[in-house]
């Protein structure tokens, strides 16, 4: 029997869970083992740390995206099993959306389209669209699709050529669409949302996504469909609750605890994860170097480097980085000791990190309740389920909202 979506009825109960969930286990979820040489979890679950701690960079990827099968020590197996318990959400029904012509999923990258299809696929409303607002629409590759002869369509989009590139398509097609310049956290943006919209977003970050669903509700839109992502993008440092029931929860999130539910790999290919794991076993090492350096034994932050730093000599790379971030002078050093010290500092942290990983979707699922229990209280009737497989995006969760 496949799982339930979650429909307005559901939403608190199944955010109170999740909230007491999280709160409980904080000290589990919220240390990142990148930063630490010994999380402070780890002095009260020696059996399980040091298990962790035994297995390999092999082992660790294997188990990276179903840590829930993890035969560990305790408490990992019954913690698994709540988080599963708790995240469990079924798929929004399918619909069998009107066959598209060829020519509409011309330019559209493959994964793009199959996540755009899905989509449509699972919009499921009362009352039949007859504007759709493409929200941060880059070329409006969504919106066209979802677009049939009889509906406007109009997409906002910040990047000049983005806009031009997709005005260009509708007409090619002979859409009715009005691609717009439009900066959608300014002020001016009200005036973009009107109750003949039905807004749609695949895939906005943080503050955008959270933008629209406050301009969508304030300005009467019957109903609109949200696919979040990236929810660690926001302009402050701490999250901003939107419900009720999150800004009554004793949890507060800082920006670094938003970017949990983002840290999986299950759409990266071989040669990214490569690089990705030569990049954290350098950093790792240089965090070993930098403490001895500095005479402080705590984690240094270090910004995104560009991927040709992964081209230099190992040692090129620390010397460089001690000058970027201005740490005393490496001088002569153990070089291939300290970068193999980093290889094994990364088995470590990532076995550790499966602990963590099982927050993931606890904490992602808090974030889209918060959302849809928001638009709740704004007279929406919330579907909240899955519109994709999780390998084609793991940010497959929709929330579907319509004017009771």
């Amino acid at each position: 029997m496949s799982e339930p979506i979650l429909t307005s009825g559901d939403l608190l109960a199944r955010f109170q869970a999740l909230d007491s969930f999280l709160l409980q286990h904080q000290a589990l979820w919220r240390p990142r083992p990148f930063h630490y040489l010994q999380l402070p979890w780890e002095s009260k679950l020696p059996e399980l740390a040091a298990w962790l701690r035994s297995r390999s960079l092999e082992q660790a990827e294997a188990s990276d995206n179903s840590p829930f099968a993890l035969s560990a020590p305790a408490p990992l197996p019954e913690l698994a099993h709540q988080a599963q318990a708790l995240s469990q959400l079924g798929e929004i029904p399918y619909l069998d959306s009107p066959p598209r012509a060829h020519t509409f999923s011309v330019d559209v990258p493959g994964r793009k389209l199959a996540q755009i299809q899905a989509f449509a696929n699972h919009l499921q409303f009362r009352q039949r669209p007859t504007h759709w607002l493409d929200w941060c629409s880059g070329k409006g590759h969504l919106g066209r699709w979802l677009t049939q002869n009889d509906q406007h369509l109009t997409c906002l989009e910040h990047d000049p050529a983005l806009i031009e590139s997709g005005s260009a398509l509708s007409k090619r097609l002979g859409l009715a669409a009005a691609h717009l310049q439009q900066d959608v956290l300014a002020d001016d943006c009200d005036q973009c949302v009107t109750k003949e919209h039905t807004p749609v977003a695949l895939h906005a970050c943080g503050d955008l996504h959270v933008r629209l669903l406050q301009l969508a509700s304030r300005n009467g839109c019957p109903q609109l469909a949200v696919a979040p992502c990236c929810y660690n993008r926001i302009a402050g440092l701490q999250y901003q609750a939107l419900s009720t029931a999150a800004q009554a929860s004793a949890l507060r999130l800082s920006r670094d605890d938003l970017g949990l539910p983002l840290s999986e790999t299950v759409t990266a290919g071989a040669r990214v994860r490569r690089q990705r794991n030569q990049s954290m076993a350098w950093r790792l090492a240089f965090d070993l170097l930098q403490r001895q350096l500095r005479g402080i034994d705590e984690y240094l932050p270090t910004p995104s480097l560009p991927s040709d730093w992964l081209s230099k000599p190992f040692p090129s790379f620390c010397h460089d980085l001690t000058e970027l971030r201005e740490v005393p002078a490496p001088g002569e050093q153990d070089w291939p000791a300290l970068e193999a010290r980093g290889w094994q500092r990364l088995a470590e942290v990532r076995n550790l990190e499966l602990l963590r990983n099982l927050f993931r979707r606890p904490l992602e699922l808090w974030l889209l309740l918060d959302r849809a229990l928001y638009l709740q209280e704004q007279g929406y009737e919330v579907k909240l389920g899955t519109f994709c497989d999780y390998q084609l995006s793991p940010r497959n969760l929709l929330l579907l909202a319509e004017r009771a």
